[in-house]
């Protein structure tokens, strides 16, 4: 349903050939720092950088420390101003996150290149004193989203498919409300620690789906290198309780059959390394589209037996004709997958919809293919096909209504600051570290955060 989305052109520039200036930071009577690499791939790496103040308060502060490999190199950075200079690296505050109080922390992060080897920064500091302090962890499953049993993943552990439903680890259907990434080759700096903390604790979201391109720039240049990226969003995701939906992005070309032996190589890494976790469910084939059904069963049906050789129990989703809509954009309907289903069980299939394009033949397919098909919509937006034009706050609300009757689990596009309509945040939001406040929200992004954000109300007897 969407067409080929805009371009983002990230051009890295090399930080740091000089030493910054200005008054001196105030001192730290100590600190914490807890680093993070969140995915790595050939010659790069993104990391994660979360400091907490545990000495008086501090204004105007800069943290300091020493990459031990003479060969990495900070490349880009966000929530701070990075410099480098040899082999030490300087981050100085943005406006907003200029002073920290007692007890206080801040999310910062960025991309770097390594020739030799990555090992882990030494010698944090924080206004000049070391970051030796440590900062107690609540235990799994109490205040703050994790792993444990107040999450979606605990409450509800390894999802099946019953029936026509999605169902949790008591047999009981449930609906699954989250959030899409834009192309993660595009828009890694809008995931990042703040931003899925964000996701979990203020939008309170049951799933992050993980859009992987195969094309556009994305898994086909460096098949290691994404697939590295996708297993470090799942655990991150696996961190914060969410369940993580892993999306071969396919779009162009529209037949998934193109890239088959691709996603045979890419499905059997990703669930042989993630067969134990509880949260992961594999959606195979993003949008077919220009293809009739049976080349996308065939492709299924391939692609399925390489997941469950490695994870025999997880869910797999499956696209659908004409840009996941059950065939309905090609003049056709859910009556060709019913009477030709693909042949695996524990499976689901994908229905897409923009909701200033896609109207009530679409929720009439939707309604009545639901009580016979298993359905997840893993993609839709408030706007266009396109992905811009104006929001359809009653088009969307329609749709979410319907999807909430249903028990249909779905995935907004988009969780990032893309200059286009159906992103949540507005342009430069993922260079801070605010993803929650009104300031920072789209139009989209207001509607859909106060959807996801209601209560779940998971059944657990």
């Amino acid at each position: 349903m969407k067409r080929l989305l805009a371009w983002l052109a990230t051009c890295a520039t090399a930080l740091g050939l000089t030493a910054l200036t200005g008054p001196p930071a105030a001192a730290a009577a100590g600190c914490s720092v807890d680093y993070t690499v969140t995915s790595q791939w050939q010659g790069g790496f993104q990391a994660a950088v979360k400091i907490t103040n545990l000495g008086d308060p501090v204004s105007g502060w800069a943290l300091t420390f020493t990459l031990p490999d003479s060969g990495q190199k900070v490349v880009q950075g966000w929530n701070a101003t990075w410099s480098q200079s040899g082999s030490k690296v300087t981050a100085t505050p943005a406006d907003w996150n200029r002073t920290l109080g007692t007890g206080a922390s801040t999310d910062l992060g960025f991309v770097g290149s390594f020739t030799g080897s990555n090992p882990k920064p030494t010698a944090f500091a924080l206004g000049g004193v070391s970051c030796t302090g440590s900062v107690e962890q609540p235990p799994p499953g109490g205040g703050e989203p994790g792993p444990g049993t107040g999450t979606p993943v605990g409450i509800n552990g390894k999802v099946h498919v019953c029936g026509v439903k999605l169902c949790n680890q008591y047999d009981r259907p449930i609906q699954l409300r989250g959030m899409s990434t834009h192309g993660i080759q595009w828009f890694g700096s809008c995931y990042n620690t703040a931003s899925l903390d964000a996701l979990a604790r203020d939008w309170k979201a049951d799933l992050l789906r993980i859009a992987m391109y195969v094309q556009e720039s994305g898994y086909e240049t460096d098949p290691a290198g994404f697939t590295q990226r996708v297993n470090g969003l799942v655990d991150q995701a696996e961190a914060r309780g969410m369940y993580a939906l892993i999306d071969f992005h396919t779009l162009t070309p529209g037949d998934p059959n193109y890239n088959l032996e691709r996603a045979k190589t890419f499905f059997a890494s990703v669930a042989a390394r993630n067969a134990n976790k509880t949260n992961v469910i594999y959606e195979i084939a993003n949008e077919p589209n220009g293809v009739s059904w049976t080349a996308i069963k065939n492709y299924a049906e391939q692609v399925i037996p390489v997941i469950r050789a490695a994870d025999p129990d997880a869910v797999v989703i499956v696209g659908t004709r004409g840009w996941s809509s059950l065939g309905v954009s090609d003049g056709s309907d859910e009556s060709e997958i019913v009477n030709n289903p693909v042949n695996a069980t524990n499976i689901m299939y994908a229905f897409h919809f923009y909701a200033a394009s896609h109207k009530d033949v679409y929720r009439t397919t939707v309604s009545r293919a639901a009580s016979r098909l298993p359905l997840f919509v893993t993609e839709f937006g408030t706007v266009t096909a396109t992905g811009g034009g104006a929001l359809d706050r009653a088009g969307t609300t329609a749709w979410l209504d319907l999807l909430d009757q249903l028990k249909i689990g779905y995935a907004n596009w988009t969780y990032s600051d893309a200059d286009e309509s159906s992103a949540a945040f507005r342009p430069g939001t993922c260079n801070g570290g605010d993803y929650s406040s009104s300031s920072v929200l789209t139009e989209s992004g207001a509607l859909i955060k106060s959807r996801v954000s209601s209560a779940d109300a998971f059944p657990t007897g």
